[in-house]
């Protein structure tokens, strides 16, 4: 039985017409299918059949993650000719943040089309966030292996960037690492340094703990189902944890009386 018919067998008797329905989606056709395969085999669906970690999605993500940071930020640059280095980034970190991913992932449908285990699935694997994500940047790969980089952002433009408000993406998807780096830039502090403190679970259901220091001090902890969820939540606490210091540190100076300038300690000591 070859892959097409495992994929589709739950959903449809012609595989051929399924995998024509999802290339439709996508808005792009794989002259070599194997490549789309690949971007929709998750590492659990590999372990189940015995096969090769390297065959699972993983190195595609890897790929599309960069390739899609490439095209978001050509785009950025292209269309905002005044804004500064540090908001473009802002901008950029926002578009390819797991929230907006998962969002357009879902938007095309993308869940029904991947080869899981049956555990995966039935615990709700079609539609986990951490999962999407990942297959979404695995199909960018794929597609950028097909048909080079012109392709790859025809495929960006179309499902990321067209009729995209940054103000509305913004305010929906904060970028807490972001704005740690900014923070702690401000005041001096250095750049944040993330640190794997524990990887719990099987290969297909991974559960990171990352703590976020500056300098010598652990100022946040975070934990999720993919590293870049668990540093979100590690510098979201970090964040908290500045700003609880510096809230203490302006009420500590406004409590503080002011030293008596030579002044007013000529005129005290006059009254004398």
């Amino acid at each position: 039985m070859n892959w097409l018919t495992k994929l589709f067998r739950r959903t449809s008797p012609r595989p051929d017409a399924e995998i024509g329905r999802l290339e439709r989606h996508i808005g792009y056709r794989f002259r070599d299918p194997n490549l789309l395969q690949r971007s929709l085999t998750h590492r659990s669906y590999i372990g189940q059949q015995d096969g090769q970690r390297r065959d699972s999605n993983e190195r595609l993500e890897f790929l599309g993650d960069a390739v899609l940071e490439l095209c978001v930020s050509q785009y950025l640059y292209k269309r905002f000719p005044r804004k500064k280095e540090g908001e473009l980034t802002k901008f950029k970190s926002i578009i390819v943040s797991g929230n907006f991913l998962v969002n357009q992932a879902r938007q095309m449908g993308l869940g029904r089309y991947l080869l899981l285990s049956d555990s995966e699935e039935r615990t709700g694997g079609r539609d986990r966030p951490s999962i999407l994500e990942d297959a979404f940047e695995s199909l960018i790969g794929a597609i950028y292996l097909d048909g080079g980089l012109a392709a790859s952002e025809r495929f960006v433009d179309s499902h990321v960037l067209n009729d995209l408000d940054l103000h509305q993406a913004t305010r929906e998807n904060r970028n807490y690492k972001s704005l740690l780096l900014e923070l702690s830039q401000s005041q001096g502090l250095g750049i944040p340094v993330y640190r794997v403190v524990e990887e719990l679970g099987p290969d297909h259901s991974k559960f990171f703990v990352i703590d976020v220091q500056l300098g010598n001090a652990v100022l946040g902890r975070g934990t999720g189902p993919s590293k870049k969820k668990a540093e979100q939540a590690a510098a979201a606490e970090a964040l908290h944890e500045l700003r609880v210091h510096e809230i203490a540190r302006e009420e500590g100076a406004r409590e503080s009386p002011s030293p008596p300038d030579d002044e007013t300690a000529s005129a005290e000591e006059g009254t004398r």
